[in-house]
């Protein structure tokens, strides 16, 4: 199924319009004034779900579910707020929504460091370079981070930061397999499958420890707790980054398990090392092959949502910053026009 992120009333993109992409028959959604740690309702996600359905649409993945810094961290207060996100998991399967996609990357998601660099056909798009990541200045807390939604004051980033200064890589496995180890089986019960995502970009910043950055690293994911409802987000452009990722081989060994629930497919460029631009959704004009990476998919029985992630800004269209509709939804109907030749052989 070919699927749409939507941010929810405060989108500036419609469901109404979302609706008129033909390949477009499910939504990607969540609840964003929940404070994070705290479990989500059940009857707000079954509204969330009922505002979809009035467009002849299913909610089909929630995107995602924050995990606690304190969870990541393993502090003595995590069990509490891991069952608040068991909570959170079981009301999703209450109200009908079958995949979760969520991230473990310490105190940043994906980052960018420009938002609307220029391409060559005038059109713009999101960014990364990390020698103009070491410049950005955090002695004035999250304020010069392009971006970055979570606003951390100076003195709550420096607390955070140095709170990770004795999380090594091994021991953030050991804290994500705490976590896994206790929501897993409650997904498992409630019909939810887990979707981890990425790493974006797949290396460390900001000296902090990212750990999910390779195929070897999402496999041992799946490995943690060996249970089809423990999956992970195949997201190409996250992993293509790094050239080394060999995107059709990661989802042939990851996809033959069934575990692969959830797919985000974008372009990127990449730029030099450590550096690239996010592109049209087209095999020719980034490093993605697409059309390879969607066989790889279908040979490895994938049968879940997909959607076109991110996209540029164009047509003079403003907004959300890889969050327009007018290149989202080109790319959605390229997806589609790839994923119908090869299913239909």
């Amino acid at each position: 199924m070919i699927t749409f992120r939507w941010f929810g009333p405060r989108d500036p993109i419609p469901l109404a319009h979302i609706r008129q992409i033909p390949a477009v028959r499910g939504i990607v959604g969540a609840l964003f004034d929940i404070p994070v740690g705290q479990p989500w309702p059940l009857d707000r996600i079954a509204a969330l779900r009922e505002e979809v359905e009035l467009y002849d649409m299913s909610l089909t993945v929630i995107e995602s579910i924050p995990v606690h810094e304190d969870i990541k961290l393993g502090r003595p207060t995590r069990d509490p707020l891991i069952d608040n996100y068991c909570e959170s998991v079981q009301n999703m399967g209450h109200a009908g929504v079958p995949v979760l996609c969520y991230n473990f990357m310490p105190v940043f998601d994906w980052t960018r460091t420009d938002l609307a660099r220029r391409l060559e056909d005038g059109s713009t798009a999101l960014a990364y370079d990390d020698d103009a990541l070491a410049k950005i200045d955090l002695s004035r807390g999250t304020a010069d981070l392009p971006g970055w939604a979570t606003a951390y004051s100076a003195d709550q980033l420096k607390k955070l930061l140095d709170a990770y200064r004795s999380v090594s890589e091994t021991k953030l496995w050991d804290n994500l397999a705490y976590f896994l180890e206790r929501v897993v089986p409650v997904a498992a019960s409630a019909g939810v499958s887990m979707a981890l995502h990425p790493d974006d970009p797949p290396w460390s910043i900001f000296g902090l420890p990212r750990i999910i950055t390779d195929g070897a690293a999402l496999e041992r994911v799946t490995n943690i707790v060996d249970d089809p409802a423990n999956g992970i987000t195949f997201c190409g452009g996250s992993l293509a980054a790094n050239p080394k990722n060999d995107l059709p081989s990661i989802v042939r060994r990851i996809g033959t398990k069934g575990r692969i629930h959830f797919a985000h497919c974008r372009n990127i460029k990449r730029t030099g090392p450590r550096s690239f631009q996010e592109t049209a959704h087209p095999s020719g004009l980034g490093d993605i092959d697409m059309g390879a990476v969607l066989l790889a998919l279908h040979s490895a029985g994938f049968a879940g949502p997909i959607r076109s992630d991110h996209g540029r800004m164009i047509w003079g269209e403003t907004g959300q910053p890889g969050y327009g509709l007018n290149d989202r939804a080109l790319g959605a109907m390229y997806l589609h026009g790839l994923w119908e030749g090869i299913t239909r052989g």
